[in-house]
């Protein structure tokens, strides 16, 4: 699997990182980077919450940031 994330600044300048491909996987920081760590973070959870609930099978995961 591999997921991207989007990463925009917001007006108020919090940044805002999203993995489109896994809903609800959003988080915000005060820089990029920190945004898209947080991201990066809940998109293991929510696949980790996948697996053990038998959601899905374990596979390869690849997350890439797109640039900013």
């Amino acid at each position: 699997m591999k997921f991207s994330i989007e990463c925009e600044r917001e007006d108020d300048g919090r940044w805002l990182a999203e993995v489109p491909d896994l809903p609800g996987v959003m988080a915000y920081g005060s820089t990029a980077e920190e945004a898209q760590a947080k991201a990066r973070v809940l998109a293991l959870r929510v696949l980790a919450e996948r697996i053990e609930h038998g959601e899905a099978r374990p596979v390869d995961i690849s997350i890439s940031v797109a640039a900013v």
